[in-house]
């Protein structure tokens, strides 16, 4: 650009990526020449208060599984093609694409073959295209490597095994380990500096049990009902305090129509980490949560139900033993883990039991939930992604 300035697209669908995108905005703008960059793109409140300038909120369209993408295709075509049309419009320097990869890798590919084409001013538009957190490729859709490595420039993991896997197959591709942002994010849940011990025996006083049934409505309704079905059974044999913590008003609306009149339950917007830090266990949607509460050493029980055709499909392709992170990073089961219809009260209940009353599996598993946070890397994930997109430009 004439000014010197340059720009940078970036695309997070979801709120774990709007507060990703939103750290790596603010490191970005901390670094040298930071402030002489564009954001734009589509993202949520974070990143728009870190300076993005977003068309839309593409997390409010969130949906998860085979057949809610089918049912909104026309809307997806819709929102990609705005973006699609923003990028070869304002032709920025850099595309960064933030989790989000059934949305993001088919933006990558369609960015690439309209510069094959000859696409933009003179035909040399050729963005760097980064992509932030890698796709979970080695749980099941490993053939698709190949692809990826042709259309994007720069992969940053947040996983350490993840460089290995790719070198291995596509050895030229850029990959960069930055670590993991939950170790900035909340860095009281280190081992050493933990305010709050986590005692494996048997508690004789009241535990806090945190319901974490997701971030989407299709999750709360789907979650939270056998969550409380569960509640009401292992509370008559252990005394708890419930916690539900969501992420917004319009979460916390939706969710209150599902628990019963005179549930004695801790209703909260926000402040999962302050929850987290005073919880004895946790009952969790699989996904990014279950990282948090492995960070702050929380025994969880993980539950996924979602549509008959998804989970079909899921069963057919996941290469892995496991679908909670924590679990995968430590090779074992350290969260039980129920999905579809093994996601029953009765499960669900049983295991809550143990969890709170076996002093032997606890320790078990505090011990491997130390291991894993060891993985995560040091501090810094975000000033190092921010280095690494920078490095893209030159």
């Amino acid at each position: 650009m004439s000014d010197g300035r340059k720009t940078i697209l970036m695309i997070a669908g979801e709120a774990s990526g709007d507060t990703l995108g939103a750290e790596l905005i603010e490191a970005i703008r901390r670094q040298p020449g930071g402030d002489e960059i564009d954001f734009i793109g589509a993202g949520g409140p974070r990143m728009e208060a870190a300076s993005l300038r977003p068309e839309f909120d593409l997390s409010e369209h969130a949906v998860v599984g085979i057949w809610e993408v089918l049912k909104n295709y026309f809307k997806f075509r819709r929102l990609f093609r705005h973006l699609f049309e923003l990028a070869t419009r304002r032709e920025p320097d850099a595309i960064v694409l933030i989790d989000y990869p059934g949305f993001n890798l088919r933006f990558a590919k369609a960015i690439r073959r309209y510069n094959a084409q000859g696409g933009g001013a003179f035909g040399e538009w050729q963005p760097k295209i980064v992509c932030y957190v890698s796709p979970q490729l080695w749980a099941w859709k490993g053939g698709r490597v190949h692809q990826i490595a042709k259309d994007v420039d720069l992969m940053l993991s947040i996983f350490p095994f993840e460089k290995a896997w790719y070198a291995e197959r596509v050895p030229g591709f850029a990959v960069e380990f930055v670590g993991h942002p939950l170790v900035d994010r909340f860095p009281l849940a280190k081992p050493d500096e933990k305010t709050v011990p986590l005692d494996p025996d048997l508690f004789t006083e009241q535990p806090t049990v945190l319901l974490l049934p997701g971030s989407r409505r299709r999750e709360i309704d789907k979650h939270l009902p056998v969550m409380l079905e569960a509640a009401v059974i292992f509370s008559e044999k252990i005394k708890t305090r419930l916690c539900l913590v969501l992420p917004s008003d319009e979460m916390l609306d939706l969710a209150s129509r599902h628990i019963p009149t005179g549930t004695e339950i801790d209703l909260q917007v926000g402040g999962l980490a302050k929850a987290l830090g005073q919880a004895s266990l946790a009952i969790a949607s699989s996904g990014t949560v279950t990282m948090e509460c492995a960070w702050f050493r929380v025994p969880t029980v993980v539950l996924y139900k979602t549509s008959p055709l998804t989970h079909a499909l899921g069963r057919a392709l996941l290469k892995v033993p496991y679908l909670a992170m924590p679990n995968l990073l430590a090779d074992e089961e350290l969260f039980p883990e129920f999905i579809q219809s093994a996601a029953n009260a009765d499960n669900l209940a049983e295991a809550s039991l143990r969890l709170l009353q076996d002093r032997g599996e606890r320790t078990r598993i505090l011990d491997g939930l130390g291991r894993v946070a060891t993985q995560l890397g040091p501090s810094g994930a975000a000033p190092r992604a921010a280095q690494a997109v920078l490095g893209t430009l030159g």
